[in-house]
Order: structure tokens, then C-alpha cells, then sequence
């Protein structure tokens, strides 16, 4: 999956309280991203006026809620995001095969694409074993992905540490999104499994997520530029 420029390569993630806030941020940035990120925090408070900033600033939108419930639940929920036109959605592999499937079916011929999160990248080997998962997170990871696709999810979001394996697995067309992306001098904040924006790139990620290194910068125009600068010199070196 290689879309259209670097910028489309690039999600910004709206992690604001409320919707001034978040068109603000969305707006002195949306020269280099292409995708805006709407997660738990700005949906909960502002429902489908926060996928509405896709629209209005010209990005795509990515809506970030982890959906992990009844199949008849999400199959629901899916729909509603269709209905949004929202680009892409995230459910939980771990959601088990019949709510993939269903989740995959209302999905299909919609113009919605299905996120399967494999491990979170706050989570390392140790996190996984407190709730009795005796693999390692890289293998865990490949299991979930496994099962996603074979339920009919061609999308994943997963770490840098996992994205060359998920590739190998997924295949060429599939759409992998890569959080926990810090440029190479910032710091990792509460994630553990976390990587550059080339070096995701050239691992064979299709879409980054950046929130907080963005978001907090000095100069968040300046840092979202300098991004998408490594996302167009990781594909011209691939």
C-alpha cells in the first residue's frame, strides 16, 4: 500500500480536550499531514464533530477507538463510522474471529479500512505475561495479525519492532500503522515498543502516527515538516 505522497503517510493524532483545540492544532499542521487521528479523549467529548475536522481541513480521518465488544455491538459501530466517512477504523484483534469477521463484513465496500491493533506499544513481554500471555510481544503480535487476516482484515496497526515480520505476513497491499514514532531526538514518553519515522518507514510501515512530538514541539508546523522530510528520504532510499 503506498499512498499518494508522503503526506498521506502521515497521521497527526488529535490528542486534545476539546474541538478548538484540536482544529487548531489540525490546522497549523495541515500542509504535511494527510490523515488526522481521532482517538478516545476528542470522541468522547465531541462525538462527530471531531470527524467532521477530516472535511473541513482536507484530511483524511483515522478514528482511533479500539473496538473490542459483542460482534452484533461492532458490527454496529462500523457501520455508524461508514456512515461518518471515516477512512480508517481500529478494532482489537484480540476482539476474537466472529466479531472480526462480522466488524469485516459490514466493513466491505464501504471505503472504510479496518485496523486490527495487535499489542499496544505501551505493553512490553512483561505487561503481556500480568494477563497470563506467555509469548513475547513479537509473537503475540504475529499471532493476532494471523487470525486478522484470515477473518478478512487486511489492515493492522502495530510497532516498529513488528512492522518488517507483519509485512512479510500481510503481504504488499496490506495497510499497517505504526504508533509510537519519535524522531531520533525526542523522548518516548509512556511507550515502550517505539521507533524512528524512516526507520518505520523502511520496515515497511504504511502510515505513521505522530501525536505528542507534534503536538508539543516548539515549532509543530516546523516538526510535522521535518517528518514528512524522513517519510519522502525513507522511500526514496527503499
Amino acid at each position: 500500500m503506498t499512498p499518494d505522497s508522503p503526506r498521506r503517510r502521515l497521521a497527526f493524532a488529535l490528542d486534545y480536550p476539546g474541538l478548538a483545540e484540536a482544529r487548531a492544532g489540525a490546522s497549523a499542521v495541515r500542509e504535511s499531514v494527510g490523515v488526522l487521528k481521532v482517538g478516545l479523549e476528542l470522541f468522547v467529548r465531541e462525538g462527530p464533530a471531531a470527524i467532521a475536522l477530516g472535511t473541513e481541513l482536507g484530511c483524511d480521518v483515522f478514528l482511533d477507538l479500539k473496538l473490542h465488544d459483542i460482534p452484533e455491538t461492532v458490527d454496529r459501530a462500523v457501520a455508524s463510522a461508514a456512515h461518518h466517512g471515516v477512512r480508517y477504523l481500529t478494532v482489537h484483534a484480540c476482539g476474537g474471529r466472529r466479531m472480526l469477521e462480522q466488524a469485516a463484513k459490514r466493513a466491505a465496500g464501504s471505503g472504510l479500512t479496518l485496523l486490527a491493533v495487535t499489542v499496544l506499544t505501551s505493553l512490553d513481554d512483561r505487561d503481556l505475561a500480568e494477563v497470563g500471555v506467555g509469548a513475547t510481544t513479537a509473537d503475540h503480535a504475529l499471532r493476532l495479525a494471523a487470525l486478522a487476516r484470515d477473518s478478512g482484515i487486511a489492515g493492522l496497526v502495530c510497532s516498529v519492532n513488528e512492522v518488517a515480520r507483519l509485512r512479510e505476513l500481510m503481504g504488499p497491499e496490506a495497510v499497517l500503522v505504526t504508533p509510537g514514532i519519535r524522531p531520533a531526538s525526542g523522548n518516548s514518553d509512556d511507550q515502550k515498543r517505539t521507533g524512528t519515522p524512516g526507520a518505520a518507514i523502511r520496515a515497511g510501515s504504511s502510515l505513521l502516527v505522530v501525536g505528542r512530538p507534534i503536538r508539543d514541539a516548539a515549532d509543530p508546523p516546523a516538526t510535522a515538516r521535518a517528518i514528512c522530510a524522513e517519510i519522502a528520504e525513507a522511500e526514496g532510499a527503499g
